[in-house]
């Protein structure tokens, strides 16, 4: 297969994800975290673009062949208009099956969509592909090989990318880099680098702004002792990075204790898991994230608090959400035009109980975080546990979330799901394609 060189991608069989595992232990948990992994991790972001000019929402995800546990990099759409998808097409093959090195996505002004292969840490090159065509998963072609891990590339309107991604060196250091075409690209600068580094998710407001919250892993226990929650964001592109308060810092940030500190979470004795980053109507962010006591699975180091923090104007409002069973139990976040806060994520126990994910809930909140309700269970009853939902940009409401299933336990199958916004239902990306386009089967 020649990969990115412009020539018609060859398509995939079906929607089938990638299985992966991470830090096996001696315990009937058996691993840290594990599953399917097609739309892993969070810090991937965006996976999902839906692009009105198309009428379309486009997607990326860590695939594989029936069988098999090799990581293919798959791009796909929903169409709107009819309905259907088609069979997805096969950008790469990673020649891993490591999802750590899954991809993400984003479309230009001009519809253009561009892939961002991760690679997980420095054994691996990394690669950016740019459509032929607007709008269009034929046919790529390669721009760019280097190295990056957990990509967030971001297109703003008018202003091009600013590319916020991990590097290994000595640790996971944040970095940002821009273009404005996607082609020629700006020297790397780093972001911040704490001790061991960090894990960060973002997201854009307004077409300017741009923001980050992240943790940090502190030098004595590493990616397994994150905690605390930090805050910047961006007016120009990446040229500044300020505080919440507007204060402007000097970049890298090398302390603990420094002013984007939200919370202190390492003096509580608390480990903090980043989930998603959203704003409310008048442009103040909220942050997402769970805490727990440790990193192992197991009811040891519950609980697992889901927990928002929300800047008031003058403050960070923290306050307690839902809770599940696993600390890499991931969701997402909503805010709704009537004010309604929303978060779609696994949070009941699955079939492989204390282990990555379960069983698929949908929780409100119309009073800002105060109080939540879960008001519907979009599975029930499944054979494995339903993993890492994640909202597309500019969300659809008929393709809200997307997730993926899989056997915490043990390798498996492992198949794709999507809703709309209000949750009335649930339909699976066909696993096996017997003609070009298929309509995806409602779920449950």
């Amino acid at each position: 297969m020649q990969e990115g060189n412009g020539q018609e991608l060859p398509r995939g069989s079906g929607y089938q994800g990638i299985w992966y595992m991470n830090q096996p232990s001696t315990d009937r948990y058996k691993y840290k975290y594990s599953g399917g992994f097609a739309t892993y991790p969070q810090q991937h972001i965006p996976i999902a673009v839906h692009a009105p000019g198309a009428d379309k929402t486009f997607f990326v995800y860590g695939g594989t062949l029936a069988g098999k546990q090799e990581l293919l990099h798959m791009v796909s759409y929903f169409d709107h208009k009819t309905g259907q998808v088609p069979r997805p097409a096969i950008l790469l093959n990673k020649k891993t099956e490591d999802a750590h090195d899954n991809p993400t996505l984003s479309i230009d002004d001009a519809g253009h969509l561009w892939v961002f292969s991760n690679a997980h840490g420095t054994s691996r090159p990394s690669f950016i592909h740019r459509s032929v065509r607007p709008y269009s998963i034929a046919a790529f072609e390669r721009v760019l090989e280097a190295n990056f891990s957990y990509s967030q590339p971001w297109h703003l309107p008018g202003r091009g990318f600013v590319f916020l991604h991990t590097r290994y060196r000595s640790g996971r250091g944040l970095h940002w880099m821009a273009s404005p075409d996607g082609r020629k690209w700006g020297e790397s600068h780093p972001l911040a680098r704490i001790a061991q580094g960090h894990y960060q998710v973002s997201w854009p407001y307004g077409g300017e702004r741009l923001a980050t919250a992240f943790d940090y892993h502190p030098a004595k226990g590493g990616l397994n002792a994150r905690t605390n929650l930090y805050f910047l964001h961006t007016l120009d592109a990446g040229k500044t990075w300020r505080t919440i308060r507007g204060e402007t810092v000097t970049t890298p940030l090398t302390e603990v204790k420094n002013p984007a500190l939200v919370r202190d979470y390492e003096a509580e004795g608390l480990l903090v898991y980043l989930k998603d980053l959203q704003f409310d109507a008048q442009g103040d962010p909220i942050i997402l994230y769970l805490t727990s006591k440790g990193y192992a699975p197991g009811p040891a180091n519950g609980p697992r608090t889901w927990t928002t923090a929300r800047w008031t104007g003058s403050e960070w409002d923290v306050r307690p959400a839902m809770a599940s069973d696993h600390n890499y139990d991931h969701g997402s976040l909503y805010v709704e035009p009537d004010g309604t806060w929303r978060v779609i994520a696994p949070t009941d126990p699955g079939p492989q109980a204390w282990s990555t994910g379960g069983e698929v809930v949908v929780w409100e909140s119309r009073d800002r975080g105060r109080t939540w309700r879960d008001v519907r269970r979009l599975t029930r009853g499944s054979r494995r546990n339903h993993t890492y939902v994640r909202r597309p940009v500019n969300a659809h409401p008929d393709f809200a979330a997307i997730w993926a299933d899989g056997n915490a336990l043990e390798p498996s199958e492992s198949h794709l799901y999507f809703t709309n916004r209000s949750g009335d239902r649930v339909w699976r990306l066909p696993p096996v394609m017997k003609e070009d386009f298929a309509r995806p089967d409602v779920f449950g």
